[in-house]
């Protein structure tokens, strides 16, 4: 779609032209509205590789067009909910919609209260730390 928009640079007649942008156009925008096409900005990308964060995808492509994308090593929220299993590992949702378990068999001391600020960063290994406001760091892998 978009390199058939494109092609009508090429043709030279003013009214040819005008006609052969204003068909491919139409086409680009029935597309979209149909959901064969979907347009994405930056920020969306950017916004949806935050969201991925601490998931382990195969290697997808589709957002890798245009500049090299932003490597993210840490998101930063906040507090919904932890809950701690039988087996005395912690469950933490965040409010960026997150979950994350802990892995480690450490010891986690931590208000446990709504808000608390959250930082989850790359560790190494592929595994993931969180730390709750000034708490020591957990090891945790992304549910």
């Amino acid at each position: 779609m978009l390199s058939r928009l494109v092609a009508c640079r090429a043709v030279t007649a003013a009214e040819a032209r005008l006609a052969c942008y204003d068909a491919a156009a139409s086409a680009l925008d029935s597309a979209e509205r149909q959901g064969e096409v979907v347009v994405v900005d930056r920020a969306q990308v950017n916004a949806a590789r935050r969201q991925l964060f601490g998931f382990e995808l195969p290697s997808i492509t589709l957002f890798d067009a245009g500049p090299a994308p932003e490597r993210i090593d840490s998101v930063e929220t906040t507090l919904t909910r932890a809950v701690a299993a039988g087996d005395g590992k912690w469950t933490f949702v965040l409010a960026d919609g997150s979950t994350w378990r802990q892995i480690d068999s450490e010891r986690v001391n931590f208000r446990n209260q709504a808000g608390q600020a959250v930082r989850v960063r790359r560790a190494t290994l592929g595994s993931y730390l969180l730390t709750i406001d000034r708490s020591r760091a957990v090891r945790v892998r992304r549910q």
